[in-house]
């Protein structure tokens, strides 16, 4: 027999794009994933590709990751997509020790996090 298909997570007119473990921290990262929410794709794609934020590389990749997802396997028009959804979140800590005078060692937290991008055809009628 084997499994049944999952349902889809987003809606018909959607692509989603999601990526796991992007080095640096959720705060960070929300910064960048902010300047994207709700614009065309075309426009947030510029908009990663020529800001100063090391963050906005690993959005850039998961975005054109999206785009590919909603192009090739939900059959979606690139020009009418806009970033419906851009949400961040928080994953694995490697946690690190430095040492210091006298002995005595102090904590280095290095977060990992998580961002979840989903396109949207949206009609002429909507925009």
């Amino acid at each position: 027999m084997g499994k049944a298909k999952s349902p889809r997570r987003v809606g018909d007119n959607e692509a989603l794009a999601v990526g796991t473990s992007i080095r640096g921290s959720a705060q960070k990262l929300n910064l960048v994933a902010t300047l994207i929410r709700g614009r065309k794709v075309e426009e947030a794609m510029n908009i990663l590709a020529f800001s100063k934020r090391a963050m906005a590389v690993d959005v850039r990749k998961v975005l054109a990751s999206a785009i590919a997802n909603a192009e090739n396997n939900h059959n979606l028009d690139v020009d009418s997509l806009v970033v419906a959804e851009a949400s961040v979140g928080k994953g694995i800590v490697m946690k690190r020790f430095h040492t210091r005078g006298r002995g005595k060692s102090t904590r280095i937290l290095k977060p990992f996090s998580r961002v979840r991008i989903v396109v949207r055809e949206q009609n002429e009628a909507e925009a």
